[in-house]
């Protein structure tokens, strides 16, 4: 919609570079309203939009718009031409970001990114200063820490793994930090000024169990991620008693010619885990003439190359499949791209992503960055929604709760279907009760919207 005014975002392409904002800061501009009709009602607007008239549009349309289309519109162009705001922001919008670069590669960049494409949409003086380190040693994690002290920061987004985080949590309780990557299970806890923003595999895994029949044939990458999300995944399968059952499968009887129908009975549980090696590209071992595998639920702990390996050969090898479950792992276009229906036919994926803010998708994409599909970016987009909201007291656009420091999601199920994933079964946003109130909260910003 708006890409005819790339050129006008050419500057935040040499900010994205950059491991630190510039010193001179960005122009504001004001419009002043001159012989402009304020008694505009929204096909006004639209018109004004459609003729071209886009600060005449802004000069009416200075306050949020009922109809969201139009409030979008109004919101990337205030981002794209840096307006000003009367509103006064009591303490000064400043945050920083710690980046591991060696350590967690392509996102020290997609990261700060989005952190970037949410601040300047939001219409408000900012201060982004990144804080690049080699490593995430105990040595490197004090030192980043003081620089960001004495360069006054207070409020800092960490997408950093469980060694640096942990470095963070042990020593620091004066900075208020936020890491997209950890989810609180992963650390032990209770300090009031650390807050995390990943995703709960968990609580995915359980999600989609029961809709697994047995046996459960769980295909895991050999790393450590891999065989921690198959260990959740045998424990969540054998804490539910119940065992999903579907009216037929997908089968022909070789003899007969004739769909074959298995007993609806319910039968035993039983869990087979298949460690895949990162290099392995063909199946044939797993599938070919596998009996024991054959009409059971498989669940996918691979990344998006090996599952879309793996759903091809499915059909290579005609091994029946009741369904296939899978995580956020696999929420991402590239499943529609590299397969074929018939390979995802009975496919269904957890998602967590599931309020997209057409605004912050577009001024991302202009970026080359997404937060769509990629968790780790969607949540660094919560994260600095959540800390705007508390330095400036305006409303956050992503009114998801924390409890005890932790980011809740809400959990869609959803299949693939053409070119898109279709929405099985709607997520819910949790409901956190109000006395969850940290310290902080006393003073009256709550944890829970």
């Amino acid at each position: 919609m708006i890409k005819h005014l790339l050129l006008l975002f050419l500057p935040l392409f040499i900010f994205a570079e950059s491991s630190q904002i510039s010193t001179v800061p960005v122009p504001l501009t004001y419009i002043q309203v001159i012989d402009v009709d304020l008694d505009c009602d929204e096909d006004c607007l639209e018109q004004h939009l459609a003729d071209g008239e886009i600060f005449t549009f802004l000069a009416i349309a200075q306050e949020k718009l009922d109809d969201e289309m139009l409030d979008n519109e109004r919101m990337i162009y205030i981002g794209l031409f840096n307006i000003g705001s009367d509103e006064f922001v009591e303490e000064q919008l400043r945050i920083a970001m710690i980046l591991p670069y060696k350590v967690i590669g392509r996102y020290a960049h997609s990261t700060s990114n989005a952190v970037f494409a949410y601040l300047i949409t939001r219409n408000h003086e900012f201060e982004l200063k990144n804080f690049q380190i080699e490593d995430e040693s105990e040595e490197a994690m004090q030192a980043v820490l003081q620089q960001i002290k004495d360069e006054g920061f207070r409020y800092v987004i960490a997408p950093l793994t469980p060694r640096g985080a942990q470095v963070i949590v042990d020593h620091e309780e004066e900075l208020e930090v936020y890491f997209p990557t950890i989810n609180k299970r992963d650390l032990n806890t209770s300090a009031s000024n650390i807050y995390f923003g990943a995703i709960d595999y968990q609580a995915q895994i359980d999600a989609l169990t029961p809709r697994a029949s047995s046996p459960m044939v769980v295909m895991y990458d050999k790393s450590v991620k891999g065989k921690n999300l198959y260990a959740m995944t045998k424990e969540s399968y054998n804490k539910d008693d119940q065992i999903f059952q579907p009216t037929s499968r997908k089968a022909v009887s070789e003899e007969m010619e004739v769909p074959y129908e298995p007993e609806l009975e319910p039968k035993k549980k039983r869990v087979i885990g298949y460690g895949i090696n990162r290099k392995s590209t063909n199946m044939k071992w797993y599938f070919e003439e596998n009996e024991k595998i054959q009409f059971g639920s498989f669940f996918l702990h691979t990344p998006i190359i090996k599952s879309t390996m793996i759903l091809s050969q499915f059909t290579t090898y005609d091994t029946n499949t009741t369904n296939v479950l899978s995580t956020q792992l696999n929420y991402d276009p590239l499943l529609l791209s590299m397969t074929q229906q018939k390979d995802r036919n009975n496919l269904y994926i957890a998602n967590s992503i599931n309020i997209n803010n057409s605004t912050l998708i577009e001024a991302n994409s202009l970026l080359s960055n997404d937060i769509a599909y990629d968790w780790i970016n969607y949540a660094s987009t919560l994260g600095v929604d959540y800390f705007f909201n508390k330095i400036t007291k305006i409303d956050r656009i992503y009114k998801l709760p924390f409890k005890d420091n932790q980011l809740l999601y809400p959990i869609s199920i959803v299949s693939p279907e053409g070119r898109r994933f279709k929405v099985i079964e709607e997520g819910v946003i949790p409901v956190v009760e109000e006395n969850n109130v940290t310290e902080e909260d006393e003073g009256g910003i709550l944890s829970v919207f």
